[in-house]
């Protein structure tokens, strides 16, 4: 355990390296200014992927993505209610975030070099890690993605994931036949009535669509993993206060469980505790806020109206949930796990 922990220390380290709040001043607020002027944030999410971004009966968006952008609009506006959600196909929502019709991309997207050096986005901070797996029918005795060999297997075209299944077969001489879809709510209907042997994403996005099939203890999901996905808000490069503000309000979501403070105690914690870091957090002491210009008490805002980070997943994914999953590696740090939020001084 001690030696995972090291592992994860210098992982954190590195991601921070790369994310932490720079100390130069930031560029003019150009997208950040026309987002403030329309009043509501633009938020991109998936077709439905129950769990992470999907309407409910009443049309209402629910899952970890759809909070997230939430998140960002209660940090901005001081009102989570501030949000157009865009639903996207994966080969449609690079597109529509580079020209400028969406503001933040809150669905799954893996962090890579070539979408940040060569397509112009940026991610600025991460708050679900994953990686790439199976899910087969029962049926076929299949426990492990190298007895795949010669299958037909269902994959969103043009993603990493594509990417990802190719480089699995090719490394190991083996041979497959991919069913491509752009969008995956037909991906998931060609897979459950039998034209894949196999689909492959990540293991969450596997049990939420499992969740909807007819007969869901008819397909397991494998338990090891083929490739690293870190998944994170996605905006187009060339505004930092902007950045600044979406990577803040995932790092309120995450400190915010750290310290303990969640929708149904912000309120009494804000009249009574004397913990400093927790006053600088509530925006009760220090100015935090201002340098992001928006109100000192918006972290506050933020847990109130979405709640922290355990919060937003027991009520989307976890064990009360039909996809029952569990953290893993998205607990904190404290835990052992990969989330961590810079220090609010």
């Amino acid at each position: 355990m001690t030696r995972s922990v090291g592992r994860v220390g210098l992982f954190l380290l590195a991601l921070f390296a790369a994310t932490a709040i720079a100390g130069a001043p930031a560029e003019a607020g150009k997208f950040l200014d026309g987002i403030k002027a329309r009043g509501t944030i633009k938020c991109g999410v998936s077709t439905g992927n129950p769990g992470f971004s999907a309407p409910d009966t009443q049309g209402v968006w629910r899952g970890i993505d759809a909070d997230l952008c939430r998140a960002i609009a209660a940090t901005l506006f001081g009102d989570a209610a501030k949000v157009t959600f865009v639903p996207q196909n994966f080969t449609q929502v690079i597109t529509t975030l580079q020209s400028g019709e969406i503001d933040v991309v809150t669905r799954t997207i893996t962090w890579t070099v070539s979408r940040e050096a060569a397509l112009g986005l940026d991610f600025p901070a991460f708050h679900y890690y994953s990686g790439q797996t199976f899910m087969v029918p029962k049926r076929l005795n299949v426990t492990s993605p190298s007895q795949l060999n010669g299958a037909t297997v269902c994959v969103t075209s043009g993603t990493t994931t594509e990417a990802n299944l190719s480089d699995y077969f090719r490394t190991r001489n083996l041979t497959y036949t991919p069913v491509l879809f752009e969008d995956q709510n037909l991906l998931y209907k060609a897979y459950e009535a039998g034209r894949c042997d196999a689909v492959t994403t990540e293991p969450p996005t596997l049990a939420a669509r499992r969740s909807t099939f007819k007969a869901p203890d008819d397909h397991i999901i494998m338990k090891e993993l083929i490739s690293k996905e870190p998944f994170g808000p996605a905006i187009r490069q060339g505004d930092d206060e902007w950045r600044k503000l979406v990577r803040m309000a995932v790092y309120a979501l995450i400190e915010a469980e750290e310290l303990g403070v969640a929708s149904t105690n912000v309120k009494e914690r804000i009249k009574t505790t004397t913990n400093p870091e927790e006053r600088r957090f509530l925006g009760l002491e220090g100015e935090l806020g201002k340098g992001m210009g928006v109100s000192n008490d918006w972290a506050a805002k933020v847990v109130e109206q979405v709640g922290n980070y355990g919060e937003v997943w027991e009520r989307n994914v976890g064990p009360e949930t039909p996809l029952k999953l569990e953290r893993g590696v998205n607990q904190l740090w404290t835990k052992g796990g990969l989330l961590i939020a810079p220090a609010f001084r």
